[in-house]
Parts: structure tokens; sequence; C-alpha cells
């Protein structure tokens, strides 16, 4: 995992966004460390039942995949979720260790890291929005750094109600 900081090693646009995207990467496993299984799955929430440190893992996952080999690569979709269950992520990941679904999340993250590289920001979306919007790397990363930041909200907050345990 790289190391959490958000200042990047540039002032450029890329490596700022880059740089912010990994942070906000990294505070999701730094808001699981030390995490029993049993507290990673619990729904504290009566309205939203599926909302577990586990499932909200599961979703960044997915997310990610969806944004950057599905949408901006064009590649097959091959995500849990269906028509269906369109929360499926959510579901499944209470029958995974969060180390598994934490580990996977990271080897994901390195492996867009690599693949993002050599692409320029304004590299355009072979997939479509579903208002035939085509949006572009750029717009996709900054997505990325406001969803991640957005769950880690959550993950904080279940945390501090699971265990206490706070911090940045």
């Amino acid at each position: 995992m790289n190391t959490r900081t958000d200042i990047p090693s540039a002032w450029d646009e890329r490596a700022t966004l880059e740089t912010l995207l990994d942070y906000v990467r990294a505070t999701v496993h730094a808001k699981c460390e030390g995490l029993s299984e049993e507290n990673a799955r619990r729904a504290l929430l009566p309205s939203s039942p599926l909302t577990t440190i586990s499932g909200l893992v599961s979703h960044l996952r997915w997310v990610e995949y969806s944004w950057i080999q599905v949408r901006l690569l064009g590649e097959e979709e091959h995500a849990p979720w269906t028509e269906e269950d369109p929360d499926r992520e959510m579901r499944i990941a209470l029958e995974i260790p969060l180390s598994r679904l934490l580990a996977e999340y990271e080897e994901q993250c390195a492996r867009y890291r690599e693949l993002l590289a050599p692409l320029s920001l304004d590299t355009v979306a072979k997939e479509p929005l579903r208002d035939g919007t085509r949006v572009t790397l750029r717009w996709i990363l900054h997505h990325l750094v406001e969803e991640t930041a957005r769950h880690n909200g959550h993950i904080d907050i279940l945390r501090e109600m699971l265990d206490g345990v706070t911090g940045d």
C-alpha cells in the first residue's frame, strides 16, 4: 500500500488527483485496522441493513472496477450486481473475510495505477453515461476521490459506533 499522505510529489493536476485518490484509498485501510470480522459485518443502521464496513469496502472495490474497467476502458462487465440485486456487492461482502476484501481492493488499486499511468486526463471513456455523456479520466478520478471520501465518512461513523475507535 502507498504511504498515506495527501501531499503530492508535484503540484500539477495529475499528481494532485492521483495523490488524493491514493490517500482516500489508504484511509479505507486505516479505518479498518484492528477491526474484528464480526464488527466488520455488523449492520448498525435499521434503515440501511446492507451498510456494513465489509459491504462498503466491497462497494468501493466494485465502483472503481465499474468506472475504470467497464466505463473508461470499455471492458465487458463482470460485476456482482444484477438488475434483480443491484446491491449484491454489499451482500456478498458478508461472506468474505475483511482481510481478503482489503487485499483485493489494494491489488486492484495498484493495477489501476499502472493501467491509467499512460493515459491522458483528457482520455474519453469508451462507455457513455445513461444520458449519453462520455466522461473523461479527469472526471472519473475526481468522482472516485469524492465517492471514496464519502464512504470513508460512513466507515468512520460505523467504526466509532462499533468499538469506539476514532481518528483520521
